[in-house]
């Protein structure tokens, strides 16, 4: 995980940025695009679902809903993040 920030800024629309909160950490997204792409571009890389303590086990594969790897808690409800368009004051966590 990095704090780099990896939009490409130039000569792409992009939405209106917001915030939503990945397990109570602040992370900025571009209405439009899904949970994935913005934890992607905010240097998130994988997260733990099963074990606080082990390595990432899930993340983006697919990006398109099948394989299930980057189900998150989203507003509560068990999602696919590459599936679910971000939006201001989003609650994403990786345990329920």
């Amino acid at each position: 995980m990095t704090g780099d920030d990896l939009r490409i800024r130039d000569g792409v629309a992009r939405g209106r940025a917001i915030r939503f909160l990945f397990d109570g950490r602040e992370i900025e997204g571009c209405e439009g695009e899904s949970v994935a792409a913005a934890l992607w571009a905010a240097g998130i890389r994988g997260w733990t679902s099963d074990h606080a303590d082990g390595p990432p086990a899930r993340t983006a594969f697919c990006s398109m809903g099948i394989c299930k790897q980057c189900v998150l808690w989203i507003d509560g409800v068990r999602s696919e993040a590459c599936c679910t368009p971000v939006h201001a004051g989003l609650d994403v966590r990786t345990r329920r």
